[in-house]
């Protein structure tokens, strides 16, 4: 297998004119692996790569799940984030939130997300949206994805999102974190849902329990990375995605169920 550095694939973007996601994909193109991504290459082998590379993922939310799913994402080579969020970090959110540092304290957390992908993955094009989701606005922001994460923290906004994925049939990836607990779940266009789950009638007042029951940090790492792992196999065509079905983790316990929603 050939391979490339990073400096020589700096070196084809400046030479040719093209930007550094043009360059890894003219490179993969004519079977040469940039070396950053060679580890990936034995799982999702030179297609599922350029697949990855030519995608475009947005994620809702850039805190404790979203930062976790922003950072995992860039490494993996994903070609365009978008990232949407209008919070900035607060003290309460160092805990858990990876992008988030002491010295990025009611600073935007779309701005510090897109500085931090720059550091980790230039090639990556970001669009960073400082914006309130609402259903007025989220068709717009979402519309060019190949697919959509929740990295949300009330179920108001899910709905939202989950309907505008549902009419624009671009799937969503649902996951959401309380405590020592978290469920994930991935809605295909037409697939059951987020109300299949809550039901219609379902509290949308305010923020998630996490607010009350805590957010660890483990927990949102997890239910971050299986959200990625879950964008990767509906991009790359490798896996089978857990649809129609919601997966409930229970840290606490050990505990893994799975309840069908057919």
């Amino acid at each position: 297998m050939r391979v490339i550095d990073l400096q020589s694939v700096r070196l084809i973007s400046s030479k040719k004119k093209v930007t550094r996601r043009e360059a890894e994909t003219f490179c993969l193109e004519n079977n040469v692996v940039p070396i950053r991504y060679l580890r990936n290459i034995g799982t999702i082998g030179i297609e599922g790569q350029l697949k990855l590379l030519r995608s475009t993922v947005a994620v809702c939310g850039a805190g404790g799940l979203g930062g976790t799913i922003i950072e995992l994402l860039a490494r993996q080579g994903i070609g365009h984030l978008v990232i949407i969020d209008n919070d900035k970090f607060a003290e309460n959110n160092l805990n858990r939130q990876i992008i988030a540092t002491e010295s990025d304290l009611r600073k935007s957390k779309v701005k510090i997300a897109a500085a931090r992908v720059k550091k980790i993955n230039s090639a990556v094009v970001i669009s960073a949206v400082n914006k309130t989701i609402n259903s007025k606005n989220i068709k717009e922001i979402i519309m060019d994805a190949s697919v959509v994460l929740d990295g949300l923290d009330n179920l108001k906004t899910r709905r939202i999102v989950a309907r505008a994925c549902d009419e624009l049939e671009i799937p969503f990836v649902h996951g959401a974190i309380a405590g020592f607990s978290g469920e994930l779940m991935t809605i295909f266009p037409g697939d059951k849902g987020l109300n299949d789950i809550w039901g219609l009638s379902a509290d949308e007042n305010g923020c998630g329990i996490e607010t009350y029951t805590g957010n660890p940090a483990a927990t949102a790492a997890v239910i971050a990375a299986w959200e990625v792992q879950e964008a990767i196999k509906i991009i790359t065509g490798i896996g089978t995605p857990v649809r129609n079905r919601l997966i409930f983790l229970d840290f606490a316990e050990g505990t893994f169920d799975e309840i069908s929603l057919l």
